[in-house]
């Protein structure tokens, strides 16, 4: 009896399991921290040595791209079948500072194998998840018998994802004639649970300020001027409290505009999950869940948009009194955005109602840091259905869907590129990103080679039969 293609993966994955991760160990000792100057040099050797590992998978094309700031990996496979669509692979080669006084139990940069977990800074972010796509294409032109892969297959790895992506969104504006694709696949996330598969299907986007109040030209007597004048820190106070109505929904006027609610459907789906507040609230070190009236806890975290204070602070903070009117005082605010939210049109209505808010009296600054967009995968999406398709048959279980709370660089790809973003991750709460102790669980790294390995010839099929939104059979 003839091998099914789903055993001549596990079968191929099997039997290059260990080579594939004496390779990932290799990597994952170069200390590629994007945030420390000092690494600068490492960094770069773990791009150059990306692009040698892909030109020796069988990437035709595997070439450093330069930025202002660390290099980036990118490569290219191409199908040579007519009309095949073109994906392109998203992830990060730069990893989180680590060290072993942090509280590792091994070195971090000496990765180590241990009941069936590779502990490493980088195993889970990012490292293995993209290093899962190497085996995974190799599989994927085992099983079919085929040359190159069903699909147009890029990939673009970033090295400044954990130093906040600075030259990431002109890189992406630079090379977008090569990069041009018709969906792009992010590997840079995870699931639920080990027993429960789950696809991401969108971001939260970001806006985050910083706001600096001037009440008088120095700190006077609260006794001689008390009650007379203006209060900086008064008015920080104030602004904060106003934040929010009673209902715990953002009380500034424009900022819902354009928010894409969620549907009866996608409530339903986010409630099959086993979800266990009391334990969600000891992961967050909290002891009470609060929010916006009328939405679950996992509803709020992943498709609703916030505001939260993130510092305050203003007048005299050393021991014992000092009776002043504080001369200044300052408060930063982040807000997460969801899909049809407009940060430039956010970022304006912040403007506009601190302005409206503060008294005569009061001089403020107010300056943003940039904004994330947020980016979201219609349910119904083909191409959505070849990802959740591919994950099934790799786990064997139903795959279900979730969001993430945090935001990421996905949307620059979806900004730029015109195309639908995808989730595919395997990475699970454990795993300790950024954490000390970081790990990946082996048995799950492999079923993300396996659905890689299966996702290409879903996709090919997925858009050869349908006509897919954002897509154009690019390449």
């Amino acid at each position: 009896m003839s091998e099914t293609p789903d055993s001549a993966v596990r079968a191929f994955i099997e039997g290059h399991r260990a080579a594939f991760l004496d390779d990932l160990v290799e990597w994952l000792r170069i200390p590629s921290v994007s945030a420390d100057p000092g690494r600068a040099g490492d960094v770069r050797r773990s791009a150059e040595w990306l692009a040698a590992k892909l030109s020796e998978t069988g990437f035709p094309t595997a070439e450093i791209w330069e930025t202002d700031g660390a290099p980036a990996v990118f490569a290219e496979w191409p199908s040579g079948d007519d009309g095949a669509p073109t994906v392109l692979v998203y992830g990060h080669h730069d990893v989180q500072p680590a060290a072993r006084e942090d509280g590792w139990h091994t070195e971090p940069f000496e990765p180590v194998v241990k009941d069936g977990r590779l502990y490493g800074r980088g195993a889970a972010d990012d490292k293995g998840q993209v290093f899962f796509h190497t085996l995974g294409v190799r599989a994927h032109l085992a099983a079919t018998g085929r040359t190159a892969p069903a699909v147009n297959l890029k990939l673009l790895i970033e090295g400044e994802e954990e130093s906040g992506s600075e030259h990431f969104a002109g890189l992406v504006r630079a090379r977008a004639d090569r990069l041009a694709c018709d969906t792009v696949i992010v590997s840079d996330t995870g699931m639920w649970s080990e027993d429960t598969p789950t696809v991401c299907t969108g971001m939260r986007g970001l806006a985050d300020c910083q706001i600096d109040l001037h009440g008088p030209d120095q700190d006077i007597h609260s006794g001689s001027f008390g009650g007379a004048v203006p209060n900086p820190a008064m008015e920080a106070a104030r602004l904060a409290a106003a934040l929010h109505d009673e209902d715990l929904r953002v009380a500034i006027p424009g900022f819902y505009d354009g928010v894409v609610e969620l549907t009866d459907r996608e409530r339903e789906l986010f409630a099959e999950l086993p979800f266990d507040e009391k334990h969600w609230l000891r992961a967050s070190h909290s002891y009470a869940s609060r929010g916006e009236a009328g939405y679950s806890t996992l509803e709020r975290i992943w498709a609703r948009p916030t505001a939260e204070v993130n510092g305050i602070g203003g007048g005299y903070q050393g021991p014992g009194g000092k009776t002043i009117v504080p001369s200044t005082a300052q408060l930063k605010l982040s807000f997460r955005l969801v899909a049809g939210q407009d940060t430039g049109r956010v970022q304006q209505a912040v403007r506009r109602w601190v302005a409206d808010t503060l008294p005569d009296g009061i001089r403020h600054e107010l300056t943003f840091w940039g904004a994330t967009r947020p980016c979201l995968t219609p349910l119904d999406h083909p191409y959505l259905k070849s990802v959740v398709r591919a994950m099934e048959r790799a786990f064997g279980k139903k795959v279900r869907f979730t969001r993430e709370g945090g935001s990421g660089p996905a949307a620059d790809l979806q900004d730029v590129l015109g195309v639908p973003v995808l989730f595919l991750g395997i990475s699970v709460p454990s795993d300790g990103w950024h954490a000390p102790n970081e790990k990946v669980e082996l048995d799950l790294l492999m079923k993300g080679v396996e659905t890689a390995a299966h996702l290409w010839s879903d996709l090919a099929e997925a858009g050869a039969s349908a006509t897919v939104p954002g897509g154009g059979n690019a390449g």
